[in-house]
């Protein structure tokens, strides 16, 4: 689990909805509610510049089965990664009949799998980059995909465990560094050009933004999570049409992965202009820095009635 960036977006969202008049109550996965004091310092915890090197344990279980006698009105989902996004946590949810925001389990496990997802995609008419999985002869994925490829965990979030593999020198170790956080390893062509992302919002696309990582060209996990580490810019500035059509892929690609509520779709700009599907995330982060929330903004939602929006599609 993606503990730092989760804490980081549950702390925005609980004082949002308390701004707006509801009585919310801040829960952590592995305990369970918090209490003032633990909720304040829980919340006062940063983003460490390198992902998590391991995941925890999980007493997830128990504390669902314990939400579910509390009589909440809606679980608001701010659990990034393994666990949270990838089904578990919603198949849980669903067992107790708990209203809950974002994706059902079986959106969220498509999703989450990107291999699968990219089938998806493929079958949808949504371009996206050729792929393989390991493992792989290095010959075949030169000839194949060519390098530069991109190397990551089929289940992941937040760029955890990629690798932009420059030659065939570099792609053992980047497989193994995959492999170490997920069963399954895509090796994905690498399509050079301009980042875009746009945020789904109750069956509605949202603003278009562009992503310019402050060194390189990859929008990694310090560049998504550190002051300066990117310039992210709403409403991106290209040209109406490509616009439109980053917004009609990612509605595209929303509704292929049978999701629901929100999500936010990711897509490169390639120097001939044509547009392609990296991926969508389905629990998309709400820390100060994230993506939906600017999409949002740019569309004319701020941040407080955006998380409110979001309990009353999962209410409704």
């Amino acid at each position: 689990m993606e503990r730092d960036v989760s804490v980081a977006s549950g702390a925005q969202v609980v004082s949002a909805l308390r701004s707006r008049g509801h009585e919310v109550v801040a829960v952590e996965a592995e305990t369970g509610p918090l209490s003032a004091a633990d909720e304040a310092r829980v919340f006062a915890r940063g983003i460490d510049r390198l992902p998590p090197a391991a995941m925890r344990g999980s007493g997830l279980p128990r504390v669902i089965a314990d939400l579910a006698t509390q009589g909440f009105d809606v679980v608001f989902l701010a659990m990034h990664g393994t666990t949270g996004e990838d089904g578990t946590l919603q198949s849980l949810l669903d067992l107790y009949r708990l209203r809950y925001t974002g994706s059902g389990r079986l959106g969220s496990a498509l999703a989450w799998d990107k291999a699968i997802a990219k089938q998806l995609f493929t079958i949808a008419g949504i371009p996206t980059p050729a792929w393989r999985t390991a493992p792989a002869e290095t010959v075949t994925v030169e000839g194949e995909l060519g390098f530069p490829v991109i190397v990551k965990p089929s289940g992941q979030g937040s760029t955890v465990g990629l690798t932009k593999v420059a030659d065939a020198a570099g792609l053992p170790a980047a497989i193994e560094l995959a492999a170490s956080f997920d069963g399954e390893v895509l090796i994905e062509r690498y399509v050079p050009g301009r980042e875009l992302t746009v945020g789904i919002l109750g069956g509605e696309a949202l603003a278009v933004g562009e992503i310019i990582p402050a060194s390189g060209d990859l929008f990694d996990y310090e560049a998504k999570y550190q002051p300066g580490g990117a310039q992210e810019i709403f409403p991106a500035d290209v040209p109406a049409a490509v616009a439109e059509e980053v917004r009609r892929f990612g509605l595209a690609a929303h509704a292929a992965l049978r999701l629901t509520q929100y999500s936010r779709a990711d897509f490169r700009l390639d120097p001939q202009g044509r547009l392609w599907c990296l991926e969508v995330n389905t629990l998309p982060g709400l820390s100060p820095g994230s993506l939906l929330p600017k999409s949002a903004a740019a569309a004319g939602l701020g941040f407080d009635e955006l998380c409110e929006r979001i309990c009353r599609l999962a209410l409704g």
